[in-house]
């Protein structure tokens, strides 16, 4: 299936691993060109490189009020446009309610919060019709996980944004989507896992509770995440993703 991707220009943050690492890889695949973002320069450029010609690094924290302009200047300057962006971010702090620090939700409030605020913000403010912005977010946004008490706060708060944001944009042709992981194999899901005092336990007990009876795999995210953000799902905004594996069971 062509998805109609060839030579459109993405910005995807938190892109040197983990889920953006995936999406952007996905996108490159099928033709696209991506401008890849971290907050370690050496890590972002090497991100572009593994990726190819159609890709290249830049140094930026979400929470920095000025990475919007930079990411989407980057995008013009090296590709000639801006098709849409993929809002991607590494996880809070774990922590249940009596171990978490004003700092630390103040921290996670600038990066996950308000940087995607801003992000979406600039994005809408250049994009024409047929373009999109994309979230990943967390299965939190339904339920609640233990042990991740920041997460379970701003993630649900992310996608009502998000929602509003849809409806907003729609008349103008630009589509708004999120996606919702749950236990998929990357850095994240390997350290929370470590957390408990018996990893491979916690692993086996989260696979039993997942229908297919496994985790994910990154490349499965990103390709979900790459047919979103693509032309061929032009009449999907406002929607919220589950890639779960099936835990979510509500429709």
């Amino acid at each position: 299936m062509d998805l109609g991707l060839k030579d459109r220009v993405y910005v995807v943050t938190g892109a040197t691993r983990g889920l953006g690492n995936a999406s952007a890889r996905g996108l490159v695949a099928d033709g696209a060109k991506v401008v890849v973002s971290g907050r370690d320069e050496k890590r972002a450029v090497e991100a572009a490189a593994e990726l190819g010609p159609n890709a290249v690094g830049v140094a930026v924290d979400n929470a920095d009020a000025q990475a919007p302009a930079r990411l989407i200047a980057a995008a013009r300057e090296h590709f000639g446009g801006f098709d849409g962006i993929l809002v991607s971010v590494g996880g809070p702090p774990a922590g249940f309610v009596a171990d978490t620090t004003d700092e630390q939700w103040q921290a996670s409030f600038e990066s996950v919060f308000l940087g995607a605020v801003r992000l979406a913000r600039a994005a809408a403010g250049e994009l024409g019709a047929g373009g999109v912005i994309g979230f990943v977010l967390s299965g939190s946004v339904y339920e609640p996980i233990p042990g991740l008490t920041i997460s379970n706060a701003l993630r649900p708060g992310l996608a009502g944004f998000a929602k509003s944001l849809a409806d907003e944009l729609g008349p103008r042709g630009i589509r708004v989507v999120g996606l919702l992981p749950a236990r998929i194999d990357t850095d994240r899901a390997r350290e929370l896992d470590g957390l408990s005092a018996d990893p491979q336990a916690t692993r086996a007990a989260n696979e039993s509770r997942i229908p297919l009876r496994r985790y994910g795999t990154a490349e499965e995210f990103g390709r979900v995440a790459t047919f979103l953000l693509s032309p061929a799902a032009s009449y999907l905004t406002g929607i919220m993703v589950p890639v779960d594996g099936g835990m979510r069971h509500g429709f």
